[in-house]
């Protein structure tokens, strides 16, 4: 049991979302919220209604779906260095929703589906008339690939108005455009020797070098009295070091973190990836001693704290550890309901006098602004009676295992009574 509860309590949670996996994490979802809250207001997308997620692949990626849910890369966080960049790859993927290139993708490929159908019945037409079978058989052989090519010339164009629907939504929001530069700099560093030798008309984007001009001889049309004055601030990059350095510590090799940020770096972010590598690699007091070490220079910082909370929790300190996390949530004095599901784990674990009511609260909470599987798991180990039943339940039903899913919802309305809301939510699932 205790292995399982040091999984859960590990500062990612990675769920599995459709074909993706996503971490959870409240200090990265707030700071890329923060920093690109500017481009959502610039795009007017009501305030409060973009949402962060953060997906956990090393791709160099990200993307928009519906407008207003942004999904970003650890791949691309790991390697793009500032937050201007950042901003610039966004402004790109909300580009792309301001074009309706989504709806126009579809029209597009509803269109080409039925050219595709056409010609290959002119093909099986051919054939059936008895002329050259080899000649319907190469009417049909060409018929995908017709679409293809068109397919990709029409992404190629969505690609180039992205970029200048992105430029124009940076300078709206005032923000700093090199942060494009950026971005194509180093995606030209990355794959400019493969572009070389590639065909470009059977690529989906076009070449970055293409891309680069075209951004650098957009820039050159800025009025000269522009002003960036909402870019990232001092502060907000120092934030993106940390959520970086974070990202490392959590999902690299100990060795790779080492390289990156090597012990002759005394920076806070070095600190904090050695820190959570030390943790993960079971050195635990080296990975306190740099914990505490961060809390002195930044006693404000609550994500600091929640470190300190996991590290003092996985040393058997549950009274530090409570105590940490309820620092790290006064700090952030919001609603954090990963930290919050966090510290019901350890309440739960501790079991004092009160525990498990107070267990109980947060789950609640943390269930109404955030609806997760863990916060279910955590609830089901603090109730004493039926609830319990139906909390798993939930779980599994959230995870996907339907079968437990019903067979602990069964168990709960046998013990529930009748018209309670949990006896009434385990009847839903069982519908």
């Amino acid at each position: 049991m205790r292995k399982i509860v040091m999984f859960l309590l590990c500062l990612f949670i990675i769920l599995p979302a459709e074909a993706v996996s996503l971490i959870n994490d409240t200090e990265t979802e707030r700071v890329i919220t923060d920093l690109i809250s500017p481009l959502g207001k610039a795009a007017d997308i009501p305030d409060g209604r973009l949402r962060v997620h953060i997906v956990n692949d090393n791709d160099f990626n990200a993307f928009v779906m519906g407008g207003e849910d942004v999904y970003v890369y650890t791949g691309l966080l790991k390697q793009i260095k500032s937050p201007d960049a950042l901003q610039a790859v966004i402004a790109h993927e909300l580009g792309h929703t301001l074009g309706g290139h989504m709806a126009q993708m579809a029209d597009r490929m509803n269109a080409e589906m039925t050219r595709t159908m056409l010609i290959q019945a002119l093909g099986i037409g051919l054939m059936a008339l008895g002329g050259d079978p080899s000649m319907g058989a190469g009417v049909l052989a060409g018929s995908s690939g017709i679409a293809q090519q068109s397919m990709l010339a029409f992404t190629r164009d969505e690609e180039r108005i992205a970029d200048d629907m992105g430029l124009k939504l940076m300078l709206k929001a005032n923000l700093n455009p090199n942060g494009f530069i950026e971005v194509f700099e180093q995606m030209e560093h990355m794959t400019g020797a493969l572009e070389s030798r590639i065909n470009p008309n059977r690529i989906n984007h076009p070449l970055t070098a293409e891309r680069l001009n075209n951004i650098r001889g957009q820039m050159d049309k800025i009025d000269d009295g522009y002003k960036a004055t909402n870019a990232p601030t001092g502060a907000q990059k120092e934030e993106y070091e940390l959520i970086r350095a974070k990202l490392v510590g959590y999902l690299d090799s100990a060795d790779n973190v080492l390289t990156l940020y090597p012990n002759s770096d005394t920076s806070s972010a070095a600190l904090y990836a050695r820190a959570i590598a030390r943790m993960r690699g079971g050195n635990l007091d080296g990975a306190r001693v740099g914990t505490l070490t961060l809390i002195s220079r930044e006693p404000e910082n609550p994500y600091f704290y929640e470190l300190l909370g996991d590290i003092e929790y996985q040393l058997g300190h549950y009274d530090d550890s409570v105590d940490a996390y309820k620092q790290s949530l006064k700090l952030i004095n919001e609603k954090a309901p990963q930290i919050e599901t966090a510290l019901a784990l350890v309440l739960t674990e501790r079991n004092k006098s009160g525990d498990k009511e107070q267990a109980i609260e947060l789950c609640k909470r943390s269930l109404l602004a955030e609806p997760a599987p863990l916060t279910y798991w955590v609830l089901g180990r603090a109730y004493d009676d039926g609830r319990a039943d139906w909390a798993r339940a939930e779980y599994y039903h959230i995870i996907g295992n339907k079968e437990k899913a019903r067979d602990y919802a069964k168990r709960a309305q046998k013990t529930l009574k009748s018209g309670t809301p949990e006896y009434i939510k385990a009847g839903d699932l069982l519908k």
